[in-house]
């Protein structure tokens, strides 16, 4: 059994959404939700869900050792950020090398980094006039948005898109890949 810790700092849809894929799942158990916003929708989530949520101060982010000690307790394999804005540092990354997975709403390496999230992605990428984008699901190294792609998969803009209905797109991608990319990656 391989045992993973969602981290979101939104509406935790991703959140949710990963969590049921795995419910009846005997390989994958989603153990902790984690969030850097006590007010987020994530939380009321997990309530929903009976999922523990624990909410972390950026300071403990980066000092990371009260983080690796509740993560030891929930006996935490892998790690996976589903709009988790803060940056992982670096004793976390070499702590779990290769076993930190983010998903992007871009086709990275295109409209990632700092301040690249949501509909800032969306926004820019309508800017730009691209003809796709989409969702890349990658390995955490130390960088934004830099580490391994796992996968991307695509989707067509049509002249008359809007943020609104990028969104929506980038979001049927996300529900329907990322669980199965993250059962996929965790379980070979």
């Amino acid at each position: 059994m391989k045992n993973i810790a969602v981290f979101g700092s939104g509406k935790g849809g991703n959140a949710e959404n990963i969590y049921n894929y795995f419910r009846e799942s005997s390989n994958v158990r989603v153990v902790l939700f984690c969030t850097n916003n006590k007010n987020a929708l994530i939380v009321t989530r997990a309530k929903k869900l009976k999922i523990p949520i624990v909410c972390i101060k950026k300071e403990e982010l980066s000092n990371f050792y009260i983080l690796q000690k509740l993560l030891k307790r929930y006996e935490v394999d892998f790690i996976i950020l589903a709009g988790f804005l803060l940056k992982i540092p670096f004793k976390m990354v070499t702590s779990y090398k290769d076993r930190i997975i983010n998903i992007h709403p871009s086709l990275l390496p295109k409209y990632g980094g700092k301040g690249m999230y949501g509909n800032n992605v969306h926004k820019s990428v309508l800017a730009n006039n691209e003809s796709e984008s989409g969702i890349t699901i990658h390995f955490v190294n130390q960088y934004y948005d830099e580490g391994k792609v796992i996968l991307q998969k695509k989707c067509v803009i049509s002249s008359i898109e809007t943020i609104d209905s990028l969104k929506k797109k980038i979001q049927a991608l996300e529900h329907k890949y990322f669980p199965k990319t993250i059962e996929k990656t965790i379980l070979k």
